[in-house]
């Protein structure tokens, strides 16, 4: 910021800091009290601002300027007002134009084939089977007599597949934690004759069937079956009747080796069935299957089913991995094993008596290990039926379509045995609320129309007119859109050339419309579809074609038609924004003058301000005989 010093170094200097005066401190010292007193009022004052109007010149320039600046600011109001007038004929405009959009888009939901070819189905005992229909399913009434239902195919695996608990009777080496039982055996504690027996997973089997005797007193003897007539089975033997478990036992060895007290005391029981079991999570090695897996040098086999291959390896692979694969890949079964009869099952995806295509691949032996492709075939049922008495019809399915019915768009499920009607009608509730909203938005629009255009009398005379009550776009939109939806349609192939047909009449006073009988509606949509169909989508007179036309003409459409009251309202915008050209080049012109007055008023505080330190500095001087 410059500096700029005034006189000599002996006498008091002015520095200006912008609008800013400092004024230092005065180096003479007067002895008189009217030199003090000029001194401390001047010299005692560090900064003093020239934006004080007046402070040295005593005029109030600033208030001079300020009133200037309004004068120069007349026409920037008159511009203001200008653009409130526009901005409330745009608002205006806008709510008509947003209320023809929503009656646009009710137009356009009119003109759907899809709302008149809805259809609804009602099926007259729903025990016996449900229905639905396509759009444009004839309409009509089925009987339908379920016979059979489908069922699906099922291969149930061969039983005899499955490895022993022990190779021989000797169970002596073989312990409860590695034992193929079908689960896991838990620690804990069992009853055998009113006697508690502790047993641990670390225990041979043998050790088992030595606390069993040593707990009972040699009364009770346990041994493993590896053949003979029940094979890989258990028996606990006494010369008395035997007495398993209590509420207190906390092992499950006598649930897993399937030891239970029969309907009446015996000396022996036996396991209710072979206790060797497949190892689901083991690898296909170490399954315990009575047939081993092979696969070829390295392990690796495969099989087809439905020619869907899966692929395994014995050193990796677990039976559920191969489940899982089966499952999850497009063979069209689920595939499980059964551990209560040991032995695994496909169950075909689909219904229908259909079969299945197993096969093993080279070197590899999974579907024969498993038992699978040496199971039986419990074959599936196919769906019978009749429709209106006619000859026997069947398909693989419970649901019914019109590959096995010959009847297009209709889809009836079986669920029961039985018959049933199925009647297949004209869905008009979609269409009944797209007719009575088209009426609800018309008169929407007719109401905003009727406001924005209003021109009251009051009651000394004076007549007042809204917004847009002279704007030739609008003035008149009300009765030509009236005329458009309510009015009489020729060329039509119907007998419904006319809204009133549908139960609405024009109201008396104002342009909207009333619905006069509610029933009115109902009853032509539900005999006169086609008519009214007519009426409102005929692609020449139809009432949606007309209004269409005309609306695109007032607000444009998703074409890139602009429309004349959108138009309007672009061009309302376009001198909206030449006025804020204008005000904004007024201001301009206003805020320069007034700086430039403000300035050349500041200058002259400036140099007001210089004499008076001049005058002050001589007087002083004076005073003291310093001249």
């Amino acid at each position: 910021m410059a500096v700029s010093s005034v006189n000599s170094a002996t006498s008091p200097s002015i520095y200006t800091l912008g609008s800013t005066t400092q004024v230092p401190t005065s180096s003479s010292t007067s002895s008189s009290s009217s030199s003090s007193s000029s001194s401390s009022s001047s010299a005692g004052t560090s900064q003093l601002s020239l934006a004080l109007s007046g402070l040295e010149s005593g005029l109030d320039w600033q208030t001079l300027v300020s009133e200037i600046e309004q004068v120069d600011r007349a026409p920037e109001t008159l511009l203001e007002n200008q653009q409130t007038t526009l901005q409330s004929q745009n608002t205006a405009l806008g709510t008509i134009v947003s209320a023809l959009q929503t009656l646009q888009s009710d137009v356009t939901a009119l003109q759907q084939d899809a709302l008149y070819d809805a259809r609804t189905t009602s099926v007259g005992d729903s025990t016996v089977a449900s229905a639905s229909a396509d759009n444009g399913t004839n309409t009509s009434t089925y009987t339908f007599d379920i016979n059979q239902l489908a069922s699906a195919s099922v291969q149930n695996g061969a039983t005899n597949i499955v490895g022993a608990l022990n190779s021989s009777s000797d169970v002596s080496n073989l312990t409860l934690a590695d034992a193929n039982f079908s689960q896991p055996v838990t620690a804990g504690t069992i009853t055998v004759d009113g006697q508690q027996i502790t047993i641990s997973t670390s225990e041979t089997l043998q050790q088992v069937f030595d606390a069993i005797s040593t707990a009972t007193n040699g009364a009770v003897t346990g041994s493993y079956n590896a053949s003979g007539t029940n094979p890989d089975t258990i028996t606990l033997s006494s010369s008395t009747a035997i007495t398993l478990g209590s509420a207190t036992d906390t092992s499950n060895f006598l649930q897993v080796a399937q030891l239970y007290n029969g309907s009446t005391s015996t000396d022996t029981i036996t396991s209710a069935n072979k206790l060797g079991s497949v190892q689901l999570d083991a690898t296909l090695a170490n399954s315990n299957l009575a047939t081993a897996i092979t696969g070829d040098s390295n392990g690796d086999g495969s099989f087809t089913i439905n020619g869907v291959t899966i692929d395994y390896n014995i050193n990796t692979d677990t039976i559920n991995d191969l489940l899982d694969k089966i499952n999850s890949s497009s063979a069209g079964v689920t595939a499980s094993y059964d551990n209560i009869s040991n032995r695994f099952v496909l169950t075909n995806s689909s219904t229908g008596n259909l079969g299945f295509s197993l096969q093993d691949g080279a070197s590899s032996n999974f579907l024969a290990a498993t038992g699978i492709s040496g199971g039986t075939l419990a074959a599936g049922t196919n769906l019978e039926y009749t429709i209106n008495g006619g000859g026997q019809r069947v398909s693989y399915s419970n649901t019914i379509d019109s590959t096995s019915s010959g009847i297009s768009g209709l889809t009836v499920t079986a669920l029961s045995k039985g018959k049933t009607t199925v009647q297949v009608q004209a869905d008009t509730s979609s269409l009944s609320s797209a007719i009575t909203q088209l009426v609800t938005d018309y008169n929407t629009a007719q109401t905003d129309i009727a406001n924005e255009t209003a021109v009251t009398t009051s009651s000394s005379g004076t007549v007042t007119g809204s917004t847009l009550s002279s704007d030739p776009n609008v003035m008149n939109l009300g009765t030509q859109l009236r005329a458009a939806i309510f009015g009489e349609i020729s060329g039509l192939s119907g007998t419904i050339n006319q809204l009133s047909q549908l139960g609405f009449e024009s109201n008396s006073t104002n342009n909207t419309l009333t619905q006069s009988d509610s029933t009115e509606l109902s009853n032509q949509l539900s005999n006169n579809l086609s008519a009214i169909q007519d009426f409102f989508t005929n692609s020449t007179n139809g009432l949606t074609t007309k209004l269409s036309t005309m609306l695109t003409d007032l607000v444009g459409n998703d074409l890139g038609a602009t429309g004349t009251l959108v138009s309007e309202q672009s061009s309302l915008n376009t001198q909206y924004n030449n006025l804020t050209a204008q005000i904004n080049t007024i201001e301009q012109t206003v805020l320069a003058t007034g700086q430039r007055l403000t300035n050349e008023f500041v200058a002259m505080e400036n140099a007001m301000a210089q004499v008076n330190s001049d005058q002050q500095y001589l007087t002083q001087a004076l005073d003291n005989g310093t001249l």
